[in-house]
């Protein structure tokens, strides 16, 4: 487990917010040099803390405007390792979480439409070993602070 402290915490709610940001503007946000700051955010990749960067995309945008979250169960005989690179080769499937309880996987899945949904099922049952799905329509997302974990 890494020790933040406050500049950490600071540093890492301002790149959750904008990924992007350089140096020099983090640097004036938590007036610290360019350099520190560089060190800083080095440090928190070398520990693990930070993972990477990644462009938030739309779904909407690109013609995707139904978003569904799906809990799934395997078959027994079902590899779950399989099935979750498996996952990768479905476009429409944009993030995934291994689960405990009665299900084994929560999908969240963007389509154009609801003909679109039933063909993943489909293919899901038929060529994933997925047995039940329970699937909820996503009405829109809440702007929550992610940066919630740099709290004490």
């Amino acid at each position: 487990m890494t020790t933040l402290d406050d500049l950490d915490r600071h540093l890492l709610r301002l790149l959750v917010t904008d990924g992007r940001a350089t140096y020099q503007e983090l640097s004036r946000e938590v007036r610290l040099s360019a350099s520190s700051v560089a060190e800083r955010v080095r440090r928190l990749r070398s520990t693990g803390v930070i993972r990477g960067y990644r462009a938030e995309i739309d779904a909407r945008a690109l013609g995707r405007p139904l978003t569904m979250v799906s809990e799934m169960r395997l078959a027994d005989s079902a590899v779950r390792r399989e099935f979750a690179d498996s996952l990768a080769s479905i476009p429409q499937v944009v993030s995934g979480s291994r689960l405990t309880g009665d299900y084994d996987y929560e999908v969240r899945i963007a389509c154009r439409d609801a003909a679109e949904f039933e063909e993943i099922v489909d293919r899901l049952r038929q060529e994933h070993g997925v047995v039940a799905i329970r699937s909820r329509m996503v009405l829109h997302d809440l702007a929550v602070d992610p940066g919630g974990l740099t709290g004490a």
